[in-house]
């Protein structure tokens, strides 16, 4: 245990994680006055918010799913974070995605699942990174701003999908939507939840990320690209090249978490069910955990808690839409937890001054 602590203590850094727990309390304690002032019961809508998510095996499964999601694209954001590139389009990639691979499933219905999974997956990866691609190329080529054109397209994607899910390709009696068959569908793991395999997938590919982006050459390649662009074309690395192959990577993960969301969790595409804007809080959760991938995990986790418990808050009568109080407000003091590190180390320096002068005065006072 005392090796474990010592690695994360090794990884992360202290002070990072320090300024995040007291970020956290502060927003919880902002938090608790809104409920007072709104006539909630604070101290149970709090126990509910810490009970609720570990009180059944359900609840469990259900945050544990959350934070997959979030950190899933999280990482996506990550990743084009490393070459200096912000990829604001990935709702918009895992749509597409999530719509291509729910296409493939009801097309080869009858056939091997050993088949269709993996084209299901091939193809949510290839919608992903190929609309992906296009602000990426339109970036090095045309020195297009990102951010302008990844926004364009998740209008488009908005636009475009309920046309092919809800018309041309719909399969389901029940909705307007596109239904997997049942053979296609990832396993559950906690009953009644929605937790599937497909978390263990999930897992594979964060620990894969994890290694690229922190123990290969490659990794190192993107930091320097992101770092400093003009000393990385000096250096002879094909930076172009490389920031468009990180970008397509980048929307290959969310379109592949699309595809997670269709076969495990919703078993159908209806587009308000698939994301309900879940790639801009992974976005947020990256942004939180620095671009750091483990961080990203850790901070993924804990939203999908407080969501979660927010639910056990409903029951108390605490109005759902709290979480998004307790989020946003979470948000706005992580926000600033630069600030907070800098008044913690301030804080520190001045004890250990404080101690040091009184040492002083101690010994001059021996001496004479």
């Amino acid at each position: 245990m005392s090796k474990a602590f010592a690695w994360i203590r090794r990884k992360l850094n202290p002070g990072y994680i320090a300024s995040v727990a007291v970020s956290i309390v502060v927003a919880l304690l902002i938090d608790a006055v809104i409920l007072l002032i709104a006539g909630h019961d604070t101290i149970t809508a709090y126990r509910e918010l810490f009970v609720y998510p570990f009180s059944s095996g359900r609840h469990i499964g259900e945050m544990l799913e959350y934070a997959m999601v979030l950190c899933m694209c999280g990482l996506a954001c990550v990743i084009g974070s490393r070459v200096g590139i912000f990829n604001v389009g990935g709702e918009g990639q895992l749509l597409l995605g999530g719509l291509i691979a729910a296409r493939i499933g009801s097309m080869m219905n009858g056939m091997s699942p050993w088949v269709v999974i993996p084209c299901a997956a091939l193809g949510a990866m290839a919608v992903g990174g190929l609309y992906a691609f296009i602000p990426g190329i339109l970036k090095v080529k045309l020195k297009v701003n990102e951010v302008i054109t990844t926004i364009m397209l998740n209008s488009v994607a908005a636009a475009a999908i309920p046309f092919f899910s809800s018309s041309l390709w719909k399969t389901s009696r029940f909705n307007e939507g596109i239904d997997v068959p049942t053979d296609f569908r990832f396993t559950t793991l906690i009953p009644t939840s929605n937790l599937t395999t497909a978390i263990i997938a999930s897992a594979v590919i964060t620990f894969f990320v994890w290694y690229v982006l922190q123990k290969t050459t490659k990794g190192y390649e993107m930091r320097l690209i992101g770092d400093n662009p003009r000393f990385a074309r000096f250096s002879g690395l094909k930076a172009d090249r490389i920031i468009i192959i990180t970008m397509v990577i980048s929307g290959v993960m969310c379109g592949l978490t699309g595809m997670f969301r269709v076969f495990g969790a919703e078993k159908t595409f209806i587009m308000t069910k698939v994301s309900k804007d879940y790639y801009f809080e992974g976005l947020m959760v990256a942004m939180i955990a620095q671009y750091q991938p483990i961080p990203t995990i850790i901070i993924s986790l804990i939203f999908a808690f407080l969501k979660t418990g927010a639910y056990g808050m409903k029951t108390v009568g605490v109005p759902i839409q709290i979480y998004w109080v307790i989020q946003a407000t979470v948000i706005f003091c992580m926000a600033g937890e630069k600030g907070i590190r800098a008044a913690i180390r301030k804080a520190g320096e001045r004890r250990a001054a404080e101690r040091d002068i009184l040492a002083r005065k101690e010994g001059g006072a021996v001496h004479e």
